[in-house]
């Protein structure tokens, strides 16, 4: 007697036993459309709320091996999983239309490597000073190519007319414009913001951890870990000011 099964694709139950799976496990056919299924598999496609809750514990400082022992989930789909959300993760930061007029930029360098600490590889990041948007990033060595690739990541209105703050870090003084370009010691304050930035990165990153074992062993899913942060980032801002209706920033929604 045949067991009354279900065909999981169309619904029939003309259903014949197909030999064994490598696994052991009886395999069933569908006369009707050929999909061959087993009863009661082991692999279940993950439910949608598993998904969103995988994203939101990759915002936070948690390794994927943590995330795969709080989802019950193991280590390997996770990562494959990773693999393939980070692959889609745009590395260009989106921020709030602004006009050309007074803006106030603040840059800085953060460090961080890649499978080991010989593999250096810096984080160089660029706020506005009023709005707290990440406004521009790129991650690569410490020379004055990557603080080239730094200003070019900038959205055209700043590189236009916006008031620079850095450190003392020589290669920002031959890339930025001069006439609006400021080196700064860390007692002046101009650079508080994205100091504090940095911290909260390194709070909220575990691969940006200092004494971490959460470090990326490809460089293309260190990137997209950091820029998926600062997407993330960016859009609670932009909530932020939403919900407070902000008078010089609520247009920019509508």
């Amino acid at each position: 007697m045949k067991p009354y099964l279900i065909c999981p694709t169309c619904g029939s139950d003309d259903v014949m036993k197909n030999g064994m799976t490598r696994r052991g496990k009886q395999n069933h056919k569908c006369r009707d459309c050929g999909r061959q299924f087993v009863e009661n598999p082991q692999w279940q496609a993950k439910d949608t709320d598993t998904l969103v809750k995988i994203e939101l514990l990759l915002l936070e400082r948690i390794s994927l091996a943590g995330i795969a022992r709080v989802m019950d989930v193991s280590e390997s789909w996770l990562q494959n999983y990773v693999n393939h959300l980070y692959a889609a993760v745009e590395q260009k930061a989106t921020v709030i239309p602004k006009q050309v007029g007074k803006h106030t930029v603040q840059m800085d360098e953060l460090w961080s490597f890649v499978d080991d600490k010989g593999n250096k590889q810096w984080v160089w990041l660029a706020i506005d000073a009023k709005t707290r948007e990440v406004i521009g990033c790129h991650i690569g060595d410490r020379s004055l190519k990557s603080a080239q690739a730094l200003w070019d990541s900038l959205p055209s209105v700043y590189r236009q007319c916006a008031k620079i703050y850095t450190d003392h870090w020589e290669a920002y003084a031959a890339v930025l414009p001069s006439k609006r370009h400021t080196s700064v010691g860390k007692e002046s304050g101009l650079t508080s913001y994205i100091e504090r930035l940095n911290n909260t990165l390194r709070q909220r990153v575990s691969r940006l951890v200092r004494k971490t074992l959460s470090f990326s062993k490809k460089l293309e899913n260190h990137k997209s870990a950091i820029w998926n942060f600062i997407h993330d980032y960016n859009h609670q801002i932009r909530l932020a000011m939403l919900k407070a209706r902000l008078p010089e920033f609520y247009p920019s929604f509508t």
